[in-house]
């Protein structure tokens, strides 16, 4: 189906381009949310008699996004979660969390306008990214502990914290790769000095 966008559409186009997308996308997102029209005639006159008004429209809702842009920089929400072996948490930190915990902290962002691909599963400090226009974007920390004392430890190391047993379960994982570990070199010198070896005994045996 072919649509005018009415405003930038990440990896689809700018406003006023036509492109054709899955009938689906069209019906149940661009066009009910009004991101897009069909690409009649008729639309098509009717958005180019519009198109200043709707750039002027579209440029001062860019430059607001941009001003609260500038001020969420270097923001970081703190999300205090119970967590197992290895750091895991019990559950997850989802986008409805971070818009919650964004919200408190003086910034209203709603879900659908944090960009999580999946959700957060680990203690640590985790990038998010906040759409807050089309064309405007801000990343965000997520400092996932589990307490506040532990996120400020956190935040000023820029590592997850782990318990006293997970220490010993890391330290003894990474003995274990190096006990494991037979470097190339040692391995083709050792072949190379027991067929050398092989060689002789057989020459001798000829003799």
């Amino acid at each position: 189906m072919k649509v005018i966008l009415m405003e930038r559409i990440e990896k689809l186009g700018q406003m006023g381009d036509v492109v054709n997308v899955k009938p689906g996308f069209a019906r149940n997102f661009l066009l009910p949310r009004g991101k897009a029209m069909r690409a009649t005639e008729a639309n098509r006159a009717h958005f180019e008699v519009q198109r200043a008004q709707l750039e002027a429209v579209n440029l001062e809702q860019s430059s607001e996004a941009q001003a609260v842009a500038d001020k969420m920089m270097d923001v970081s929400v703190i999300l205090v979660r119970q967590a197992g072996d290895a750091g895991q948490l019990y559950g997850s930190v989802n986008a409805r969390d971070i818009s919650d915990a964004l919200k408190e902290a003086g910034f209203t962002i709603a879900r659908n306008q944090v960009r999580q691909a999946v959700p957060i599963k680990n203690l640590g400090l985790h990038m998010v990214l906040i759409s807050l226009h089309p064309e405007v974007s801000i990343e965000i920390t997520a400092n996932v502990a589990r307490s506040a004392e532990e996120a400020a430890i956190q935040a000023e190391t820029g590592m997850a914290i782990m318990t006293q047993a997970e220490a010993d379960a890391k330290a003894e994982a990474e003995e274990l790769e190096v006990a494991f570990a037979v470097p190339v070199e040692a391995t083709a010198e050792e072949t190379f000095s027991d067929k050398t070896e092989t060689e002789e005994e057989e020459a001798k045996d000829d003799a």
